[in-house]
């Protein structure tokens, strides 16, 4: 009798076991690359499929597959190595690819151009381009994430002038950038961009005014069309595609008016009609009534998104001290969307010079507002009835020199101050791209500045204004009487704030 081999079946038995496992594990591995991560096959460590085979998985948008091309990081020739697919990475591939596929269905992109990616970290759009056969495609950030992603210069891109077919910027990356490097990537890509090529910008500009704020940015294109899309992600569910097309040398100042008219915007004219309403009659008690009207005020930050602003500018005119409404006020209560406001006093009075030497981020301007460049009398007016102290200070107003106040309506101090054109200081200062806000408080000088404002077109430069009209109004000392320090009416302050709600101008009642 033979003695039973049991060796051989034994390693058999384990060869089939090993056989079966290997199976199983490529089986798994494949249905996780294709149905966890959404990877084609060739992206991975192994598989078994040809590197042509393709099909579509439900929810990525028509026409898109899971085939994906190698990285290049040139126009030619494949590279590597490739960046961590993480599920957020590859969502944001195929959102892409989903994206551009439609801009070249719309013809702003081709096979051929040459293109360009701004502010992506990694390089999601790049990657996308690449694989729909875009290959001339690269990415910009300030750290390089290659090969898909080149690192920018502080003070600039590696490109020369007019070298891109089509720029890209994705996400709401520009919403979120700072003002200087918003300035920055605005500035580089109309440098970069070809004439008559195309950027394709994403981001929020959820209302009226801050699309057409991003629109003012880039003075070197036209608007050829802006849609609303469904986002990726729940950070941005919503994105506003706008696609500028850089206008061709004779075009580029076509839109430039006289330097002393404007016309404000309509979109700006919609914020007026959000307003508070005004208060239209002449109140018995303006120290209180004005007073208690500032809880009524729509402030523009609250009804619109001032992202995309080149500067943020509060200029106080008439400032007195530091604490009457840069500190007290605009400091605290103002809405800034966490923006960094240039603040400028401008203030006639020399007794406040002195706390603004230690004010950090304001910069005084120790002359007059006024129509014109001379030197005027600056008047500082004592109510009557009231008892002045050692530190307080009246109300000061300007007049011309040569021009005599009548007796009855001067009971105070008088000093020479040099007065400036402030419109035109105002037009040199600032430009449409920035975001102005503005309060006079001028003890009845506004009665010659706002008219001048609006000669000159400079009102148009000025977002939000918060004015204090001055008129002949009932004395708190005094019942019955009123101040003699003023001629001007209530009725002419109405006409005042009406006139610049009428042009479009958003001013409020200030007290």
């Amino acid at each position: 009798m033979e003695p039973t081999i049991g060796k051989p079946n034994f390693l058999s038995n384990i060869l089939v076991k090993v056989l079966l496992f290997g199976v199983l594990i490529i089986i798994v591995r494949f249905a996780y690359i294709v149905t966890i991560t959404g990877e084609s096959c060739n992206l991975g460590g192994f598989c078994f499929l040809p590197e042509n085979f393709s099909f579509v998985i439900a929810g990525t948008g028509a026409g898109f597959s899971t085939a994906n091309r190698a990285v290049e990081s040139t126009s030619a020739g494949p590279s590597g190595p490739y960046p961590s697919k993480s599920k957020d990475w590859i969502k944001a591939v195929h959102f892409y690819s989903d994206i551009f596929h439609d801009l070249v269905s719309d013809g702003y992109l081709t096979a051929i151009s040459k293109t360009l990616c701004v502010e992506t970290p990694y390089g999601e759009e790049v990657f996308a381009l690449k694989e729909i056969g875009i290959l001339d495609s690269i990415g910009i950030y300030k750290k390089a994430s290659k090969p898909l992603v080149i690192s920018s210069k502080e003070n600039g891109w590696p490109f020369d002038e007019n070298s891109f077919d089509f720029i890209f910027s994705g996400g709401d990356r520009l919403d979120k950038a700072s003002q200087r490097q918003l300035d920055l990537t605005v500035s580089e890509i109309q440098r970069t961009l070809k004439p008559e090529g195309f950027f394709v910008a994403h981001v929020i500009a959820k209302d009226k005014y801050s699309l057409n704020s991003f629109l003012d940015l880039f003075n070197s294109c036209k608007l050829i069309k802006s849609l609303d899309i469904e986002g990726y992600n729940s950070s941005m569910p919503f994105i506003r595609e706008i696609v500028l097309q850089k206008k061709v040398g004779s075009e580029v100042h076509s839109d430039v008016t006289s330097e002393n008219t404007c016309s404000i915007p309509g979109y700006k004219r919609d914020l007026v009609r959000h307003a508070e309403s005004l208060i239209m009659e002449e109140p018995l008690k303006p120290w209180i009534t004005l007073k208690r009207n500032i809880k009524n005020i729509k402030y523009l930050p609250a009804m619109a998104d001032i992202s995309f602003k080149s500067r943020y500018v509060y200029v106080d005119v008439g400032a007195r001290s530091y604490g009457s409404s840069i500190g007290s006020w605009f400091k605290k209560q103002y809405p800034k969307q966490n923006r960094t406001f240039d603040v400028y006093a401008i203030e006639a009075d020399k007794a406040f010079y002195g706390e603004y030497r230690v004010k950090k981020g304001v910069k005084l301007l120790p002359y007059a507002a006024w129509v014109r460049n001379e030197t005027l009398r600056f008047e500082i007016n004592h109510d009557p009835g009231k008892k002045v102290k050692d530190k307080a200070r009246g109300m000061g107003r300007i007049q011309p020199v040569k021009s005599d106040s009548s007796p009855g309506s001067f009971n105070g101090e008088v000093d020479e101050i040099e007065g400036f054109d402030f419109a035109e200081w105002l037009k040199s200062t600032v430009t449409e791209r920035d975001f102005v806000v503005m309060k006079m408080d001028v003890e009845g000088t506004e009665f010659d500045l706002i008219p001048r404002l609006l000669e000159t077109g400079a009102i148009c430069l000025i977002d939000e204004i918060f004015l204090e009209c001055h008129y002949s109004r009932w004395q708190r000392c005094c019942p019955g009487q009123r101040s003699l320090k003023y001629e001007k009416t209530y009725g002419q302050c109405l006409d005042l704030f009406t006139s610049l709600r009428d042009r479009g101008v958003l001013v409020h009642q200030w007290w």
